[in-house]
């Protein structure tokens, strides 16, 4: 028997292998198999038989290390989905939905943690037989009733500990006949240390009822998007849907979050209600940690998987239902190749495996928006907040009008560089009710960038930005290559000192505010203070546990979190990210101000929003302020017909870099007209905009130009991008080429 075998490698076709008969029954379409290639040996994934003819050229198959295959047959047709829609060679596209542990040639059964047991072997019932047994032996007495008292079998680790003894004592007692050592498989799940809450008695609103009645209507491969306004109770409706669909039904179902800062919270939730048949997949867990969840899926052992992007590709036995959370979030588009989209993906595998997909959101994506608007996918509507809590007051600040007078103090003028007086008197009611406040500056580092006094600015030498200022410790880095250098008081290019400091950053803030409200407990939640293994859970355990009072950060605070004492929101600088040269920058503007102001008012205590902005015209703040995403939509819809851009249309972008500005200039112009050469031949419904520089132009020393692939045909948008990956190849060594189909920033 012949296979075709996708291995890791970036090519665009399969390998074919014989099958010797003692693995014939092991080696199935999905399966893992470990195969000789140019002269080393990779794990490869078994996509189906090969009628090709035998050749004394072809390789067999080594070793097929699992009894049953990896991917069941809707993951597989998941997969090979992936790898054509995204332009991916096949085995990479398959590799990135295994664990990494189960991807290595060195180990190709995985990652299995064990640990020694002791177990009793010979029973001695009486005392009188114990005492003969053990009169020269007291500490290996003390090791069998230490045993017995823990059931007959135990860890050696917990026996060496309760009895007090070596394990040479151990090793007697086995030695004996009395006991016998053996090792058991333990299970890595780092969050069965957390204590588990009781779920709360909740009982439906009407609007749950309704949203909870549609869903049960849903049919097998059905999309629904649930808008409900922050605070309408959404997690509680996918909590009773799946309570039905794991309990009832007796299915499995997937939980999609876009950040690992709300995994913990989303994890306490449901295994409040599922307990220990949740199983935690994301990228902060070890390998072994994502192996052993994996794994527990496959085995049926736990029945709910929830976890970041990549969980979408979990084994769960008889998938009943996905439910994709925040479902607008830029986070589930993978960022290297393959370039997927968790919600796409999420319902390409529910058609495949007869599984209903959940997509909520308050502020839904535009696509999603669309496509319910016109009938593809289901719409269920929160309109309101649950027990009729009031959506928070919102008010805001002119920059350009709240400004300190000119012979104000420093520190005064500082301090209202960061909060303007409305905010400062908000926050001080708030700290003397012992009230919570959150503050979002989506920018980190102290400054954006540092200037000298004749106008120059420090830029990454890798990159075409600005280096940020951090300070603790003192530094500049680059967000984009992670260059770093020590602050230096001297401009390079003129030797004047480095006067200015432009640009606020979260770490900034945190000294503004911590100045101004000395007995205040602050905190401060971006990517620099959450690289702990723990960090993100910690930090939101301490501000759940009312040991913070006002928590500052990044995104990361904007979305998904409930905390009922916080009654108050700030947005720093909602400028940030509006004007960036992107055809979604209002879309994120709106979709982070309204999640952000969601966070304040969730119980019975009223909450407030403070936006501080610069351009209080702009209807992202405007019907931010109003809470009327229906009216954004009518705003921002008509911007996205002439030019088109999605929804309206589909897209690919092109980018082609290298490390010579001229070379891939050329390059990029030779691609973008190949394409065009061939739709003409083949009348292809696909436009060629561009080439032009990307807005970064320069990132980790190499240039970028790209240029889109527009249609509305997306078949015709594959048929074309899937030519140009496997057709067009660079004319000069160095030069690479990405696309990227359906991206969500154009950066």
């Amino acid at each position: 028997m012949l296979v075709s075998v996708a291995l890791p490698v970036p090519l665009f076709h399969t390998f074919s292998y014989s099958v010797p008969d003692e693995l014939v029954a092991r080696v199935k379409p999905g399966a893992r198999v470990l195969v000789p290639i140019r002269g080393a040996r990779a794990i490869g994934i078994v996509t189906g038989e090969d009628t090709t003819e035998p050749t004394a050229r072809i390789k067999a198959v080594l070793e097929a290390p699992d009894a049953t295959p990896v991917f069941d047959g809707a993951l597989l047709e998941t997969g090979l989905w992936i790898a054509r829609h995204y332009h991916a060679p096949i085995g990479l596209a398959l590799r990135a939905m295994l664990p990494a542990a189960l991807t290595g040639a060195a180990r190709p059964s995985g990652s299995v943690k064990t640990e020694r047991v002791l177990e009793i072997v010979r029973e001695l019932p009486t005392l009188l037989e114990r005492d003969d047994v053990f009169k020269r032996a007291p500490k290996q007495r003390a090791v069998y009733e230490a045993l017995e008292r823990a059931g007959g079998r135990a860890a050696v680790s917990t026996i060496v500990e309760q009895a007090a003894v070596s394990e040479s004592v151990i090793d007697a007692l086995v030695g004996r006949g009395i006991a016998r050592m053996e090792r058991d498989r333990v299970e890595r799940d780092p969050f069965t240390s957390r204590k588990v809450k009781a779920a709360p008695a909740l009982v439906a609103t009407p609007a749950q009822a309704a949203a909870l009645a549609g869903l049960r209507q849903m049919e097998p491969g059905e999309l629904a998007l649930l808008f409900g306004v922050t605070g309408s109770g959404k997690t509680f409706v996918y909590l009773e849907f799946l309570r039905e669909v794991v309990q009832e039904r007796k299915q499995g179902a997937i939980v999609l979050v876009p950040e690992i800062a709300l995994t913990p919270q989303t994890v306490d939730r449901f295994r409040a209600v599922f307990g220990e048949r949740v199983a935690v997949l994301h990228s902060a867990l070890s390998d072994g940690e994502r192996h052993d969840a994996w794994r527990a899926l496959e085995r049926g052992d736990k029945s709910i998987a929830v976890g970041a992007r990549s969980a979408v590709f979990a084994p769960v036995r008889n998938l009943g239902a996905i439910v994709v959370d925040e479902e607008h979030e830029g986070s589930y588009k993978q960022g290297e190749a393959p370039r997927y989209h968790a919600r796409d993906v999420a319902a390409i595998r529910a058609r495949h495996a007869g599984a209903v997909v959940i997509l909520g959101s308050a502020t839904p994506s535009l696509e999603s928006w669309s496509a319910a608007a016109a009938g593809r996918v289901r719409l269920l509507e929160l309109p309101e907040r649950t027990a009729g809590g009031a959506m928070p007051e919102v008010h805001v600040v002119d920059l350009r009008k709240d400004r300190p007078h000119a012979h104000a103090p420093q520190q005064e003028r500082t301090h209202r560089s960061v909060l303007s007086a409305p905010l400062d008197a908000a926050i001080a009611t708030r700290l003397d009710r012992g009230e919570q406040t959150l503050l979002l500056l989506n920018r980190r580092g102290f400054s954006a960038f540092v200037q000298c006094e004749n106008g120059h600015v420090r830029e990454c030498p890798n990159c075409s930005v600005a280096l940020t200022y951090h300070r603790a410790p003192e530094r500049l880095v680059c967000h984009h290559c992670q260059h770093a250098e020590p602050f230096i008081a001297t401009c390079n290019e003129c030797s004047s000192a480095f006067a200015k400091r432009r640009g606020l950053g979260t770490q900034q803030v945190e000294a503004v505010v911590a100045e101004r409200f000395p007995r205040a407990r602050i905190a401060r939640m971006d990517i620099d203070t959450t690289r702990g293994r723990w960090a993100h859970s910690d930090l939101l355990d301490r501000f759940g546990a009312g040991d913070i009072d006002i928590l500052l950060g990044t995104q990361m605070i904007a979305k998904g979190l409930d905390f009922p004492n916080v009654t108050l929101v700030g947005v720093i600088d909602a400028d940030v990210g509006i004007n960036l040269p992107d055809f979604r920058a209002s879309e994120r503007a709106y979709q982070l101000l309204s999640q952000v102001a969601g966070r304040a008012g969730r119980a019975a205590k009223r909450g407030e929003v403070f936006i501080q902005t610069r351009e209080p015209r702009h209807h992202a703040v405007t019907c931010a302020v109003t809470h009327d995403y229906r009216a954004f939509v009518e705003t921002e819809l008509p911007g996205r017909n002439d030019p088109p851009y999605p929804p309206t249309v589909r897209l690919t972008n092109v980018v082609v870099s290298g490390a010579d500005d001229t070379t891939v200039l050329d390059e990029a112009l030779a691609a973008a007209n190949w394409v065009r050469r061939g739709i003409a031949a083949g009348r292809a419904s696909v436009t060629v905009v561009g080439p032009a520089p990307c807005p970064i132009e320069r990132v980790k020393r190499r240039f970028r130009w790209h240029f889109y692939l527009r249609s509305t045909d997306s078949g015709a948008l594959s048929r074309v991008g899937r030519a140009l990956t496997e057709s067009w190849k660079p004319r000069v060594q160095g030069v690479r080429m990405v696309l990227d189909r359906d991206p969500v920033s154009m950066l």
